[in-house]
Formats: structure tokens, C-alpha cells, sequence
């Protein structure tokens, strides 16, 4: 099982943002801005590359999961950024399908 698969199930403690049925938002250990918030489908999927049309219900949820979090972390009127890194070259360090939401300060462009 993998390391979000672990976090998402709680076998592995976070600082939890929200949850529902189908997906798990925590605070990021290594926050790239003030603000960091991870959310990801509870469903194992490795990177957008294995997402299927099955999963296109779950990818539209994940993604307007992002103001969520961003209102519940009080970076919603500011403004915030919302990353998904997909392979190694994109930066993605977990294979688990995850949304960056970051604010807290203002975002440079471009960001790499």
C-alpha cells in the first residue's frame, strides 16, 4: 500500500483538512508555500497517466475539491494555486494522484 493509501486510511496519523466518501485533504509535512493542502481520492490511481474515463466522476470531485480546501484554509479570497505533477520529471514524488493547494503568499509565474 502506498504512502497516501496509508494516510487516506489512517494508518499513518496527518493533520486532516476534510474527508468524504471518496476523498482525503491534509495538511502537506513539506509545504511549499504558508499554505499546503493535499487532497487526493481515497482510490489508488498512481498518476493522471492511469486515470481512465471510469475515473472522470472522481478526477471533476478532486479537482472542485480544491476551493474546499481553500476556504477551510482561509486562502480562498486571498487566492491560491491548485498542482497536479504527473511523473517524475513534473515533480510528482508520490504515485498517488494528488492536488496541490497552496497560498498563503503571492505565487511567482512561471512556477518551475
Amino acid at each position: 500500500m502506498c504512502l497516501f493509501c496509508k494516510i487516506a486510511s489512517k494508518q499513518i496519523p496527518s493533520k486532516m483538512v476534510f474527508e468524504d466518501d471518496d476523498l482525503f485533504a491534509f495538511h502537506d509535512i513539506n509545504p511549499g508555500a504558508p499554505t499546503h493542502v493535499l487532497v487526493i481520492p481515497k482510490a489508488h490511481i498512481s498518476s493522471m497517466n492511469d486515470a481512465t474515463p471510469d475515473h472522470q466522476a472522481l478526477m471533476g470531485k478532486l479537482l472542485l475539491a480544491g476551493p474546499r480546501a481553500a476556504k477551510i484554509a482561509g486562502i480562498d479570497a486571498s487566492g491560491y494555486r491548485l498542482v497536479v505533477n504527473t511523473g517524475a520529471d513534473a515533480g510528482q514524488s508520490v504515485f498517488h494522484v494528488h492536488l496541490h493547494v497552496l497560498g498563503g503568499r503571492p505565487m511567482a509565474w512561471p512556477p518551475g
